[in-house]
């Protein structure tokens, strides 16, 4: 039987409150587990005491057993000094995707396209303006 150390919701709509129980790995995520053995309120502020409740020596001994914790309650447990996590580092977290990558190069080029023709629009009327006043000047005379 494969063992998991993970959060079980509960609480109303919008208002989330976590059990961390022990629980077997097939069993759904609000359904049937074996012990609870912490709270997690993320309403609560970062600061405050209550907000992780966790019985550390349970979770120590059900780590020995092999039950596998989650990514979230991995870090309770780091936090808790019960076990080591490793630090990940991802460096293209923050990088955009392809087709994000696409659109920016294609709105750069209009862009560019833009500036151009208004470049051009500045040029031509200019030397238009000049010509006719100098025709005026011209038919003065």
């Amino acid at each position: 039987m494969a063992l998991s150390i993970r959060l079980s919701r509960g609480g109303s709509k919008k208002r989330p409150y976590y059990r961390i129980v022990v629980a077997d790995a097939r069993s759904p995520r609000d359904g049937k587990f074996i012990e609870k053995i912490g709270n997690y309120n993320p309403l609560l502020a970062k600061d405050d005491e209550k907000r992780i409740v966790l019985d550390a020596e349970r979770a120590k001994h059900w780590l020995g057993v092999g039950a596998q914790p989650t990514d979230r309650v991995a870090r309770f447990l780091d936090a808790a000094g019960v076990k080591e996590r490793a630090a990940r580092s991802n460096p293209k977290k923050a990088e955009p995707g392809e087709k994000a990558k696409e659109r920016a190069e294609e709105r750069a080029e209009k862009q560019k396209a833009a500036e151009e023709a208004a470049a051009e629009a500045a040029k031509a009327p200019a030397a238009e303006a000049e010509a006719p006043a100098a025709d005026a000047e011209a038919t003065a005379e």
